[in-house]
């Protein structure tokens, strides 16, 4: 072993060298980085080191030198791929640098001492995540992720590609000082000063991943404490290493009984029964060798696993300022430097050789030591390295385990199919008519070869059970012999005799391309190759669509009409008038490039003629009726636009409820899903005696399985049509709402409404009727009330945000309205927003936007807690407490999911978001927003009365008030949930429930909120917010006063110590 110590080779300053607290080694092992109490970070030559020594050497030694923080650098890593460099200081930000291949300048920074850079490095990204001093910092492997760790107790993890935070766990309960990759790219393991080591599972994220993707990500895996329960708390760091074989973690800081030591960590089963011991003063870092050692000499015998099995080499060292170098294969160390520095040794980093050992010292020396051939083993190839990773699932990424013999049936057929498909796709491109198939033979039968095709021929597969018959065989000869000839032969001789007869009546052969008397087909190739597809494989490529978003000139003259009808339509015969004379005057009105005015009538073209301009009203349209504005839309400040009228109008009911045995609709088989069906008949003509008042009237019938229920006639014709169980509803022309019992009695007067109705929307005993001037009507058809006024629609279509523009623009427009179950109105629109009515506060509240889809964490319509609750049309008859407006919250995140999506507008704020959390004062911007994001679900379950998702947003947002650490938010929760409970109800007054909105605010009286008991969610929240030892002070009153500790212990389990 040579032991190199370069005088240069230092952070030096005008009265002491600057402590050095961090190295690592390129993955070319070409530079070595270093990170002093200087606020520099320092690249060095290897090269320039190893030829310390020579005198004579004079190439560059130091490469490049960076001071981009402002204060002492506890870390600097390169990335796997040697593409970025990290540095992490005590003054809280995470710097990114990369090499610029653009040559450096040739002048050292003005003011200061140093050489001129030989290498262009550059800051990247300033990372901003940390709340005290960033200790510890490392890359994933694959460069996927870097991690970096601090005195906050925190471990935040950003993307390797776009350096975005994709998650910050706190679990630690102290300062985080050390940290290792597992180099199967599985794990990665924190060391924390609250003597525990913890693991976490990873999957590598992608290019494009942000947080929302890695809300399941990063998990616990494991907290091991065994060997650091008494481990002191006086180092600077506890920097762990993982072995090269992914088999072991080497844990520093550690102890046995009352001697320091370090722990080796099995892999798995996660616990350690090998300490490594020998050091007098606690252990700050260890380092595993990257590479895999034996020792015989491949060189002279072919190694063999078996015969010569391989070892890992670690080096220890720590405040004992001694360094201890340890083989797998012996039980005591392999050699034992004592006294190397004056001060603690800070860091170890081994070259990708794994020959030579870097340690760097508080006392501000660099050393390298070059072991020699023999002394630690002979290393092995890289592809043993790869051998051993490869049972851990290294490089397999993605792939998953097969359940079953069936998935793998499955999985050789789905490939069959693919494969077909390439082929077909691949014959057609190379002219092939179609896949020749092979013979197929089952037993004895001897396969026959395919003959010659010709073109747009293909062979018969001759099929064959045993054995091969001479009259098969003849057969066989006879039709390949037919097969041979030219089918299209004597299609071609009659399209050359073919006769055609001409305007003036002659006779005259038709032509015929020279092309199509060949084998080859006169289709272009493109159209040929597309025709062999149709016939032979299925394309799975997407076809070409047309973006109807920009203008299309692609039709021909003449336009739409043209392009239907075609432009070569003759001139119909005028009497009086020679044909040629109207040929002439259209050439001469075309002459000057005028389009001459044609009339396509059924007999021909016609000359337009002047006609009178028609003075006074027009008649309407029947095809238009009523789509036209209404006087009274004009001045209004919302039009809608209102559906065409249709001759037939059918609506069916699957059995729900409407039985005479009461049968559930759910238990009813195919047959009977629609056995109530309403059916409107609008009258087909305008009118019967020629007047445009005297109309037929609108048939309005209800059967049950075939059979008439009721029959009715409406005056008018009718536009939409509803009902359910409790009754039928129909929407006229002229404004005017109808509605039947079951059984056809009607129910009241004709509703007569401002305005056509454009949307009929019913849900159990409520009906929503929403006009053409924005007006939203809601009635209880069983009490004949209403719960509030019209409504209008015009504060949630943007009114307020258009009128501040300069010009008109568009406004959105509603994709759905529905009822839940209370008689609440919910719209959607089309720019992915959702809101719903509050009668007690007489204002539309916004339940669902684009800015939480894109600022929050939570926001993933997926998630099996929000997933799993019903949809309100799933509902059925239950409408119990428990059911009401269950599901409408994710059903309005959905829609927004998918109406921003659609349209791209969620690009925009993603990329603005991600600026935002790189600039500063932004920092809280993520976890601010998720916490609002939460706070809105909770106020829109509680308004709508949805008791299981109150519920499960609660529960939510008390974990993450936990984890963000909020105590005057947990104390407020914990007192509004408190509310009423002591509290004595009067007499006589009604307890509340899901049904009743006096439970719908936080002050209510009552000992119920949005439904559940108020004692229940506050002990739920409790137990949530229990194991935060931060607000154990706030949670432990609650705690008693509930119970929660008397009940943990008779259970045998204290919930709070």
């Amino acid at each position: 072993m040579k032991y190199i110590r370069p005088v240069w080779l230092t952070h030096s300053g005008e009265k002491k060298d600057f402590e050095v607290y961090s190295c690592h080694v390129s993955p070319d092992g070409k530079r070595l980085v270093t990170a002093a109490g200087d606020g520099f970070v320092r690249i060095w030559s290897t090269d320039a080191i190893y030829n310390a020594p020579d005198s004579s050497y004079t190439k560059p030694k130091q490469l490049c030198s960076m001071s981009n923080h402002s204060g002492t650098i506890h870390s600097v890593r390169f990335s796997g791929t040697g593409k970025y460099l990290a540095s992490g200081s005590d003054d809280r930000i995470v710097c990114i640098y990369y090499i610029d291949p653009s040559p450096p300048s040739e002048f050292a920074t003005f003011g200061s001492n140093e050489a001129p850079p030989v290498e262009n490095w550059k800051i990247s990204r300033r990372l901003i995540g940390h709340d005290n001093d960033v200790q510890d910092l490392g890359w994933s492997y694959d460069s996927s992720i870097l991690v970096t760790v601090g005195l906050d107790s925190k471990v935040v993890v950003w993307s390797g590609y776009t350096f975005e935070k994709l998650k910050t766990l706190v679990s630690h309960q102290s300062h985080v000082k050390g940290l290792t990759f597992d180099p199967a790219n599985k794990y990665f393991a924190t060391a924390s000063d609250d003597r525990t080591i913890k693991i976490w599972r990873f999957t590598p994220p992608g290019p494009n991943s942000g947080p929302h993707d890695q809300m399941n990500n990063f998990q616990l895996e494991k907290t091991i404490s065994a060997p650091f329960v008494a481990s002191p708390l006086t180092t600077y760091f506890r920097r762990c290493s993982w072995s090269p074989d992914g088999n072991h973690i080497a844990a520093a800081n550690a102890v046995n009984g009352p001697v320091s030591s370090v722990a080796i960590i099995n892999r798995g089963a996660w616990d350690g029964d090998i300490n490594l011991i020998g050091h007098e003063q606690p252990v700050e870092v260890c380092a595993f060798s990257p590479r895999l050692f034996t020792r015989h000499d491949p060189a002279k015998k072919p190694f063999d696993p078996k015969t010569s099995p391989v070892h890992t080499v670690i080096a220890c060292a720590g405040q004992d300022k001694a360094l201890s170098v340890w083989i797998t294969t012996n039980p005591r160390p392999l050699c034992i430097t004592q006294e190397l520095a004056v001060k603690s040794i800070s860091d170890l980093a081994w070259t990708p050789d794994g020959k030579t050992l870097i340690v760097t010292s508080l006392d501000g020396t660099v050393i390298a030591l070059v072991f020699e051939t023999n002394e630690i083993g002979y290393e092995v190839s890289l592809d043993e390295n790869e051998k051993a990773l490869a049972k851990f699932g290294a490089g397999r990424r993605g792939a998953g385990i097969v359940e079953g013999t069936d998935s793998l049936l499955l999985e050789e057929k789905s490939k069959e199919g693919e494969i077909r498909g390439v082929e077909g796709r691949m014959g057609a491109l190379m002219g092939d008519a179609g896949p020749s198939s092979a013979v197929i033979t089952n037993g004895n039968g001897v396969p026959v070869q395919p003959h010659g095709l010709t073109n747009g021929t293909s062979a018969t597969p001759a099929l064959t059970n045993g054995q091969a018959h001479d009259q098969d065989a003849a057969r066989h000869d006879e039709q390949s012999s037919k097969a041979k000839e030219d089918p299209n032969a004597a299609k071609l001789e009659r399209l050359k005799s073919r006769v055609t007869i001409t305007k003036d009546g002659k006779k005259r052969i038709a032509p015929l391309l020279v092309s199509s008397a060949g084998n080859e087909s006169s289709l272009p190739r493109t159209q040929l190759v597309a025709s062999s597809s149709n016939q032979g494989a299925q394309n799975d490529q997407p076809q070409a669509i047309l973006d109807l978003s920009k203008p299309f000139d692609g039709l021909p003259k003449g336009g739409l009409a043209s392009l239907l009808l075609g432009n070569k339509r003759r001139l119909a015969a005028v009497e009086g008038v020679e044909d040629d004379h109207v040929e002439k005057r259209i050439a001469i009105a075309s002459q000057d490039g005028a389009v001459p005015i044609l009339s396509n009538t059924t007999n021909g073209l016609l000359p337009a003629k002047n006609a009178i301009a028609p003075v006074g009203q027009l008649p309407t349209p029947d095809f238009i009726r009523p789509a036209v504005t209404n006087p009274s839309l004009i001045i209004s400040q919302v039009r809608l636009a209102v559906p065409k009228i249709r001759s037939h109008i059918v609506q069916s009911f699957g059995g729900s409820g409407f039985t005479s045995n009461g049968g559930n609709a759910n238990g009813l088989d195919r047959s009977t899903q629609t056995e109530v069906m309403i059916e409107a008949r609008n009258p087909t003509q305008l009118s019967v005696t020629g007047k445009a008042h005297d109309q037929e009237p609108c048939r309005v019938t209800v059967t049950k399985r075939g059979q008439p229920v009721f029959q009715d006639y409406l005056p008018r014709s009718a536009l939409l049509v509803t009902g359910n169980k409790d009754f039928w509803s129909i929407a006229c022309e002229d404004g005017s709402v109808y509605a039947w019992t079951p059984v056809g009695r009607r129910l009241t007067n004709a509703l007569v409404m401002e305005s056509q109705p454009v949307i009929l929307e019913c849900q159990d005993r409520w009906l929503l009727c929403i006009t053409a001037g924005g007006l939203c009507h809601v009635w209880d058809m069983v009490n004949l009330s209403s719960p509030h006024p019209p409504v209008s629609l015009a504060p949630i279509l943007d009114i307020a945000t258009h009128s501040l523009q300069d010009h008109p623009t568009k406004a959105p427009a509603i994709t759905g309205a529905r009822l839940n179950s209370e008689g609440r109105i919910i719209v959607t629109l089309t720019n992915g927003e959702g809101y719903a009515y509050s009668p007690s506060m007489f204002a539309w509240q916004r339940l669902s936007e684009l800015w939480w889809m894109v600022g929050s964490q939570y926001w993933n319509s997926t998630d099996s807690s929000v997933g799993n609750l019903r949809s309100t049309s799933a509902l059925g008859n239950d409408t119990s407490s428990s059911n009401v407006s269950a599901g409408v919250i994710p059903f309005l995140e959905r829609t927004t999911t998918n109406e921003t999506l659609a349209r791209g507008r969620a690009q925009i704020l993603h990329r603005l978001v991600k600026q935002l959390l790189s600039r500063e004062g932004f920092e809280g911007f993520e976890s601010g927003v998720s916490i609002a994001h939460l706070e809105n679900r909770i106020a829109a379950a509680m308004m709508l009365g949805a008791k299981d998702e109150f519920q499960v947003y609660l529960y939510m947002y008390a974990k993450r008030l936990g984890v963000e650490g909020l105590k005057m938010k947990v104390e407020e929760l914990l007192r509004g949930l408190l509310g009423g409970i002591y509290e004595d109800v009067e007499e006589g007054k009604a307890k509340a429930s899901a049904k009743n909105p006096e439970d719908r605010h936080w002050g209510n009286e009552t000992d119920i909120l949005c439904g559940w008991p108020r004692r229940e969610l506050l002990k739920g929240v409790i137990l949530i917010l229990g194991k935060n030892r931060d607000l154990q002070r706030i949670t432990v009153p609650y705690a008693k006063v509930l119970g929660v500790m008397v009940e943990q212990e008779e259970g045998g389990d204290a919930m709070i110590s």
